[in-house]
């Protein structure tokens, strides 16, 4: 009996709800389209993860017309400590970061003060001498001058010819001379990490392949140069405040601390030690590519906001035609098209001002419709928002090996699998 109750409690975080107001009105399933039934395989899914140690925990928020129709927490937020999973948890976004960052800087081209054909140079003139390597047969490197500047536009659609360094899905030798994604950020303040990565070669020649890497990490240092604010401080007053993300922050305090999510000491799948570095490590500057925290409530909200438009209970952060513009395809016929390398289930993808856009039907391993618009985090976050079925999906986990592009395929399939209209 004793087992049964300690199985019970390691799977208990299921269905955990909060007593505090949810991020969104909440309404039926049935009243929005949905099956609770199909909702529920979402329960069974995460059980069964849980109870295999698969995953410590996990939290889950699905809106359809602007209405929650599931928020839950699974699981634990610590699985060593036992700590359940509570429904405000704070997860570290990772990537997540990016299109918060972009809805930054797309601010500031409102007002006229970051036009996207402005180029980099002008704010950090170390970009204009950067060279382009041109990997050899025999190993060296061949030092090419940049054929076209780069452009503001090509740090939001990651054409800017940066990458990042010690991904696992890179084959490129260059790639052993750019740190990893979080690296600089620990290692120095903004004006280091722009120093380091300007003395680097370009792996491409700007505007004309995909690369994913470093790009809106300087686009967050462009917008403090021009706002003359910390990239965090500025978030905050335009998007997060103004949004109601109450736990959304580059720096953790301590009471957010105590709800951080913490993922298993070791992969589940090959039994090596994992981390979050983040976790225990605080960054000396606001890495706009990959070092925010945020609750799963926060981010609905945030979804929401562009979901409708630039817009949320009565507080505009971008214009419609600026969000049109934000989620639209980027990558032109001109541009190679590498999304699908990054996110395996990407087939059928473009990518926009910070964000994946679905633009074919079918190619996709997961459902979906043309103007879906998404991306997800290195650490096991996830968000996508599906216009044509007024849809918003944000998962949290501490997930960070290759296991969490299972749990972003599944959940993807279980949320389309449960719409029954």
């Amino acid at each position: 009996m004793k087992k049964l109750i300690l199985a019970a409690a390691a799977v208990a975080g299921i269905a955990a709800h909060a007593a505090q107001a949810g991020p969104l009105p909440e309404a039926k399933p049935d009243d929005v389209g949905f099956s609770q039934a199909g909702l529920a395989r979402l329960d069974d899914f995460f059980a069964r993860e849980i109870a295999a140690k698969r995953v410590p925990g996990a939290v889950v928020a699905i809106a359809r017309d602007g209405k929650l129709v599931h928020y839950k927490a699974y699981g634990q937020l610590d699985a060593t400590k036992g700590t359940p999973m509570p429904i405000d948890a704070v997860f570290a976004l990772a990537s997540m970061t990016k299109p918060m960052v972009a809805v930054a800087g797309l601010t500031l081209m409102e007002q006229g003060r970051l036009p996207l054909q402005a180029r980099l140079a002008d704010y950090y003139p170390g970009f204009a001498d950067m060279k382009v390597g041109v990997p050899q047969a025999d190993g060296s490197l061949k030092m090419e001058a940049q054929a076209s500047p780069i452009a503001i536009h090509d740090l939001y659609r990651h054409t800017s010819g940066l990458m990042y360094g010690g991904r696992p899905d890179s084959s490129s030798p260059l790639a052993r001379m750019y740190p990893g994604g979080t690296d600089p950020a620990i290692a120095g303040d903004t004006q280091a990490f722009i120093d380091r990565i300007t003395k680097l070669p370009l792996v491409h020649q700007p505007s004309t392949e995909f690369e994913y890497g470093f790009s809106i990490d300087v686009l967050g240092a462009v917008i403090e140069k021009v706002s003359s604010q910390r990239l965090g401080d500025y978030l905050s007053k335009n998007v997060w405040q103004p949004l109601g993300m109450k736990d959304a922050t580059f720096h953790p305090s301590e009471a957010q601390r105590d709800r951080l999510a913490y993922p298993f000491p070791n992969d589940p799948v090959t039994g090596k030690p994992q981390s979050i570095k983040l976790l225990d490590t605080p960054t000396k500057f606001d890495c706009g590519g990959a070092c925010s925290f945020a609750t799963v409530g926060d981010y609905v909200r945030f979804g929401q906001m562009l979901l409708n438009g630039g817009e949320l209970d009565g507080q505009r952060i971008l214009s419609p035609k600026t969000v049109h513009l934000m989620t639209s395809n980027h990558l032109g016929p001109e541009i190679k098209n590498n999304v699908a390398t990054v996110e395996p289930h990407r087939g059928g993808f473009g990518f926009g001002l910070g964000v994946a856009v679905r633009t074919s039907e079918g190619l996709s391993s997961v459902p979906g419709n043309p103007g879906e618009f998404t991306w997800n985090g290195a650490y096991g976050t996830q968000f996508f928002a599906d216009p044509k079925e007024r849809l918003v999906v944000v998962v949290g986990t501490a997930a960070p090996g290759e296991l969490r592009k299972y749990y972003r395929e599944n959940v993807q399939d279980i949320v389309y699998g449960a719409m029954v209209k």
